[in-house]
């Protein structure tokens, strides 16, 4: 962009030089000023391209400085952002899709967005699932050190842990039964309400996680897995809205489902 930006100007200046009637009786007048303004072009294009690139440098090391310093408090403000915005997707996606019945009319239910289920998950996501995914992560890792297991069998091992041993049963029904008890439902509802959701979650998640998080464990640093999750769990949400659309009275149980 930066080139042909540059290019547009040479041939401005070089044009309103050659129409000039100094140009024409100096060539080397020409010449020079043709050659200065280059000159200024391409420090003002270096600069322009450093400028972009301190910025860019700038909020990296601004994040990572926070991570450091407080990694768990900064993980639980990215994750109550990122889980606002996943449940921001879920209930606009299914607005976007219309439902044909049987004699193929198209319907569209209206759409009225649901401003406490959004706070309902920037809440879970920062006191609840940013806190506590912050030590699955590094117990993950410790494991892994502890168990001595060395190149592709690093992103194996967390998988199988992560996936089938203990942490997506966990954090699967931890999200179910905040979200209800948040809801007020009473105990006998929350248990009824993982029951009915646990294990179509845990299917639908292995057949999208379990390839995400062997890249993620593979080749993103510790303190930045957290952050590829909650990331990927945006899209997560909108697959989910739009295979499965929110039923009216259950509040789209199954499509707020991003636990990974």
């Amino acid at each position: 962009h930066n080139n042909n930006s540059i290019m547009a100007l040479y041939q401005r200046v070089g044009k309103s030089l050659l129409l000039s009637p100094r140009s024409a009786s100096s060539p080397t007048i020409t010449a020079t000023s043709l050659a200065r303004r280059a000159r200024f072009l391409s420090t003002e294009a270096a600069a322009t391209t450093a400028s972009t690139t301190a910025k860019r440098k700038g909020f990296v090391e601004w994040y990572e400085g926070h991570l450091n310093a407080r990694p768990v408090l900064t993980k639980a403000i990215t994750g109550a952002c990122l889980w606002g915005l996943g449940d921001v997707v879920a209930q606009v996606v299914p607005t976007l899709i219309q439902d044909e019945d049987g004699d193929g009319d198209t319907t569209k239910k209206e759409f009225k967005y649901d401003i406490p289920r959004t706070a309902r998950a920037v809440t879970f996501g920062f006191v609840i699932h940013a806190p506590l995914s912050h030590l699955h992560f590094n117990l993950l890792e410790w494991m892994t050190v502890k168990g001595g297991f060395t190149g592709l069998s690093i992103p194996i091992f967390k998988t199988v842990m992560e996936q089938f041993v203990y942490w997506s049963w966990f954090s699967n029904s931890l999200y179910h039964g905040a979200m209800g008890a948040m809801q007020g439902k009473n105990l006998d509802e929350i248990q009824n309400r993982i029951k009915d959701v646990l294990w179509g979650t845990q299917v639908a998640q292995w057949k999208f996680w379990i390839p995400v998080q062997l890249l993620n464990f593979q080749f993103v640093p510790v303190r930045h897995q957290l952050n590829v999750v909650l990331l990927t769990s945006v899209v997560w949400t909108a697959l989910l809205s739009a295979w499965y659309p929110p039923e009216e009275e259950a509040e789209g149980e199954v499509s707020e489902e991003k636990k990974d």
